[in-house]
């Protein structure tokens, strides 16, 4: 997993400290290649010891597994140089919002791919093809996400359906118990309404599948399989573009994974977009 995605992943929830370690890295990630630990942290301003913590909250036993990752992810950069991005500006024309908006796309899939493993994907294709009973919660921008999954699922002929509204959603994930699965949908992971929905589902052992932000949360706390998306600065505030394109990934592999791992229900969905599109005809 790129080390650079794991950081800007986590870099809202960072400490100060942390922080700086974080920033030197992303803007200076060159330099550290002849840096000791002493010497990061001097140029960072902060304390060795906060060097050792930092790399450790990223998954490695200490500064030079770190130092290594990000040299790894430095020579990637440069077989593999990410597409220029740009915030889009108010006074920008059409075209340049289209092409930025392009490149913003692509970065973030290309970030979302990197956080998470084939072993995820197959744990939670697994998890799905075996629930007996699906409910899909999620509120706001995500809820579409959710209906769409719901929808994809439904043409395998799985037992899915989403819910948005709290009471429903509780009463639902009432009748739920061992053998079924609840995913939750939540870009912070901190939805109070997701949240609350998944702790009765964890009471009543569901299995838990969530989909929210690298990083510990409240919610990928609660989770038996977790899959992350990627946080960015939205073009547009409060629009949530970029954070579907992250969530319309994992959802679309998750549903193709699940298609070519079953012939019957390739079959369904087949019959079923067949009979969608006669009912276009009418």
């Amino acid at each position: 997993m790129s080390t650079f995605v794991k950081i800007k992943a986590l870099r809202p929830s960072l400490s100060n400290s942390e922080a700086k370690l974080a920033d030197f890295t992303l803007n200076s990630s060159a330099k550290i290649r002849a840096l000791s630990s002493v010497e990061l942290a001097r140029a960072a301003g902060v304390s060795q010891s906060s060097v050792v913590k930092f790399a450790q909250k990223l998954g490695y036993k200490g500064f030079p597994a770190f130092k290594l990752a990000v040299v790894d992810d430095l020579n990637l950069q440069v077989q593999q140089p990410r597409p220029a991005t740009g915030i889009i500006n108010s006074n920008d024309p059409l075209e340049q919002i289209a092409d930025k908006l392009l490149s913003n796309q692509h970065a973030i899939l290309s970030e979302t791919h990197k956080l998470n493993t084939p072993n995820q994907f197959e744990s939670a294709i697994q998890t799905i093809k075996s629930a007996k009973k699906i409910m899909i919660c999620a509120v706001g921008g995500s809820y579409t996400m959710a209906q769409d999954f719901a929808l994809k699922l439904q043409k395998l002929g799985l037992p899915a359906i989403a819910q948005v509204d709290e009471l429903s959603a509780s009463s639902y994930v009432a009748t739920m118990g061992k053998d079924d699965l609840l995913i939750a949908i939540s870009d912070s992971g901190q939805s109070k309404g997701v949240l609350k929905v998944a702790k009765q589902a964890a009471v009543n052992e569901c299995t838990i599948l969530t989909m929210s932000r690298y990083g510990n949360n409240p919610l990928s706390d609660l989770a038996n399989i977790k899959l992350f998306t990627v946080i960015d600065h939205e073009p547009i505030k409060h629009a949530s573009i970029l954070t579907r394109t992250s969530q319309s990934y994992l959802i679309d592999v998750l549903f193709i994974g699940l298609t070519q791992s079953n012939l019957h229900w390739q079959k369904r969905a087949e019959r079923a977009n067949e009979h969608m599109s006669e009912l276009r005809h009418i």
